[in-house]
């Protein structure tokens, strides 16, 4: 439902609420939620236009809330970095619906508005008093064993003409 960097902001934005005394550096919040350092450069820059997070320059700087986690909703956090786009005219540009929405474009409209009027009911500050433990982000789960290969590293040709039954990706 949403972008992947909706999702990355949401926890950059969660991590740095759940620890209000400290100014996060990017390398620091991006190794605590999981995302790529450079995806989450972008992504707090993107945060920082809309004020949500400020930066501090300086050894004890990094990234602080711009306002307070309960003046900050999930809406606000998604529409700073890739809002939903509503349908307010014919997608397909049929004349014959002289400005009015098909039932299909009214409904997936209409559940758009849903999404929208639940995620700006919530703030951040409610996900973090939510937190049952010091994180307000679920554990990452262990990669599994399929998973820690493909992370390894090809090795040369020789290692190939070892593992003949390996296919090369």
């Amino acid at each position: 439902m949403i972008s992947l960097t909706a999702e990355y902001a949401l926890r950059a934005i969660v991590w740095i609420a759940g620890r209000p005394d400290a100014a996060m550096g990017t390398r620091d919040i991006a190794e605590a939620t999981q995302v790529p350092v450079g995806y989450m450069s972008k992504v707090l820059q993107a945060l920082a236009r809309t004020h949500l997070v400020r930066s501090r320059s300086g050894r004890s700087g990094g990234f602080v809330l711009g306002r307070s986690p309960d003046e900050i909703s999930v809406l606000d956090v998604v529409r700073a970095v890739d809002p939903f786009e509503r349908i307010d005219r014919c997608p397909v540009g049929h004349r014959e619906h002289k400005g009015e929405l098909c039932p299909l474009h009214r409904r997936l409209d209409h559940a758009v508005a849903m999404v929208e009027r639940a995620f700006a009911a919530s703030t951040i500050a409610e996900l973090v008093a939510e937190a049952t433990d010091p994180s307000p982000l679920c554990p990452a789960p262990e990669p599994s064993p399929a998973r820690r290969d493909a992370r390894r590293p090809k090795r040369g040709r020789r290692a190939r003409k070892e593992h003949p039954d390996k296919s090369v990706g």
